[in-house]
């Protein structure tokens, strides 16, 4: 179950008790709601599709694959060789990360839609063993298709820049010293991830100023 908009307020709350930086991206971040998108194969697929390239043009890819496959599942992926997935807007190597999940799906390697009763360490070495998901992709999957609450993608350079203005630091911290940072949000750090996201974006929005020091 996604987290409630009470529990998401408490979380913050509790956050910003902990850290004085992230009290100061509460402070200034408007509330939000956590927005949970679709889990199992579609969605774990669906972020594969969207890597690398515009919110559009993911768009407009997903649209014609739905077109082509009448139903984006395992076996519809399957049934159709690289070339045709190639003319449905996808590049060689996603399509053949995009069947070798479908094909662990249905030898049953893994098992997406149920992914969910595996604890954070478990899922994540699930998914990190399929080919074309790495540990970013894997923990963006958990916290933004199955809501876990203390999931942390440290890999992701939007919050390592988050992270450095909470410290008003020179340096963006790389993937490790963001992975340490993050020990003390335990067991919310993945409502901090959301909220250190909505700041970074309102900043770059110009709906928030940062002080001079940030």
């Amino acid at each position: 179950m996604p987290i409630t908009p009470e529990e998401l307020a408490i979380a913050r709350e509790t956050l910003a008790r902990l850290d004085p930086g992230l009290a100061r991206a509460h402070a200034q971040t408007p509330v939000f709601e956590w927005r949970v998108r679709e889990a199992g194969f579609v969605g774990l697929f669906r972020m594969i599709v969207e890597q690398q390239v515009s919110v559009a043009s993911a768009a407009s890819v997903w649209a014609r694959l739905q077109a082509g496959l009448g139903e984006v599942t395992p076996a519809n992926l399957l049934g159709h060789d690289l070339d045709s997935l190639r003319g449905m807007g996808l590049s060689r190597q996603k399509a053949t990360y995009g069947q070798g999940m479908a094909r662990a799906q249905m030898e049953g390697a893994i098992d997406l839609e149920r992914l969910s009763t595996l604890d954070d360490a478990a899922a994540i070495d699930a998914l990190v063993a399929l080919k074309g998901v790495g540990l970013w992709t894997a923990e963006a999957y958990l916290l933004l298709c199955e809501g876990r609450m203390d999931v942390f993608p440290g890999g992701d350079v939007a919050l390592q820049e988050a992270i450095r203005w909470v410290d008003r630091a020179e340096v963006r911290p790389d993937t490790r010293a963001a992975y340490v940072r993050a020990e003390r949000w335990r067991p919310w750090r993945g409502v901090a991830t959301h909220l250190l996201w909505a700041w970074y974006t309102g900043v770059k929005k110009g709906e928030i100023v940062l002080d001079p020091a940030e």
